[in-house]
């Protein structure tokens, strides 16, 4: 039997890092609501039996009606196609839930008890399915576990693997948490998950990452996975991607540029036929006299890009700090009582090239 899997798309996110409410942020979601027509496509281009969506479909606490009713048409336009939903920790299963509240088509299979329950699937496979039914403290779904009848078993569920919590990274929550033996010592064959947005292939389980970006940083070759199950319940996986949106990060090496237009001009050249979202490390030693803001630079990238990010890095104005601390002028004791002050090395930065551009008459006080 041929299946697409997928999970943590997260419609309806917030995307604060672009603006939560604004344009470029309504433009993300956009593109993850495009993301999940690809994924409806891949299902009839590769003509699957099954979809399987591993949880964190949408954003419980911000979803519209309106999101409610594209994932309703989606879903009921791949009909006679099955699509099972087992709900995760980020759209959880409860009586205000979307799951709950929304009319399904017939071939829409939503599960809703936190324990595995099955359903028959082609050639003589059982799925077995669970939900969270609250944002946190859902226990192993594997633990104590062990299906009943013929042919092979396989799992669909939102949970963490410990061994992968590390390599995940960030503050990733231990929501469902199993260890990877308890699938095989549970008797399934498989299991198809979801939570970890980095994509993961082991043995007996499979994470596909999450199918858009979300954040920057994110790496691996995400997407949606389509998997052959044959009869002993064995996995042949293959990953496409359906994205719509690709995140760039670029470094920005300010060390040498002479005046503004030297810096954007290494901005364009980061940036050349590159489209999707950007987030700009800046970088390097900043020449005193280049009068270089932080809005030079995001409207620089805005014009290849639906949202960007600024961060700075080790990023430093081009002053002599030492020979400038000891000199007998006011300047000078102003470089003294800054770097006597305690302050951190970052604040430390920033104080001195705005006192220092003010002592020399600049108006750029908020400059990088």
């Amino acid at each position: 039997m041929k299946i697409v899997h997928f999970a943590d798309l997260h419609l309806d996110a917030g995307f604060a890092w672009a603006g939560a409410d604004g344009s470029a942020a309504r433009r993300r979601r956009q593109s993850l609501r495009d993301s999940l027509l690809s994924i409806a496509a891949l299902v009839r281009e590769v003509d699957a039996g099954a979809l399987f969506c591993g949880g964190d479909l949408y954003e419980h606490d911000r979803v519209t009606p309106d999101t409610a009713r594209f994932l309703q048409t989606t879903f009921a336009d791949l009909a006679p196609c099955p699509v099972y939903l087992a709900p995760g920790n980020h759209d959880w299963y409860g009586p205000d839930s979307l799951y709950a509240l929304v009319d399904w088509s017939p071939n829409v299979h939503v599960f809703s008890e936190p324990r595995l329950q099955p359903v028959n699937l082609a050639g003589g496979l059982t799925l077995w399915g669970a939900a969270h039914c609250a944002p946190a403290n859902t226990g192993n779904f594997f633990d104590g576990f062990r299906p009943d009848g013929p042919g092979a078993h396989v799992a669909l569920c939102h949970g963490a693997e410990r061994t992968a919590l590390a390599a995940q990274g960030g503050d990733k929550q231990p929501h469902a948490p199993f260890d990877a033996d308890d699938i095989e010592r549970a008797g399934l064959a498989h299991a198809f998950l979801g939570h970890y947005h980095r994509p993961r292939d082991a043995a007996r389980h499979t994470y596909p990452g999450n199918p858009d970006p979300l954040a920057f940083g994110e790496d691996g070759e995400r997407g949606a996975v389509v998997a052959a199950i044959a009869a002993d319940g064995s996995v042949a996986r293959e990953r496409r991607v359906v994205a719509q949106t690709a995140a760039h990060d670029l470094a920005l090496d300010v060390t040498g540029c002479a005046s503004r237009q030297d810096v954007l001009d290494r901005v364009n050249r980061a940036a050349a036929d590159r489209q999707g979202v950007a987030r700009l490390t800046v970088e390097g030693e900043l020449h005193p006299d280049v009068d270089l803001r932080e809005e030079d630079l995001r409207q620089a990238l805005h014009g290849s890009f639906d949202a960007v990010r600024i961060r700075f890095g080790a990023l430093h104005a081009g002053y002599d700090i030492e020979e400038l601390g000891r000199e007998q002028t006011v300047r000078g004791q102003f470089v003294r009582d800054v770097l006597e002050a305690g302050l951190p090395d970052d604040e430390v930065r920033r104080v001195l090239a705005a006192g220092l551009r003010a002592l020399a008459g600049r108006t750029d006080l908020e400059a990088l």
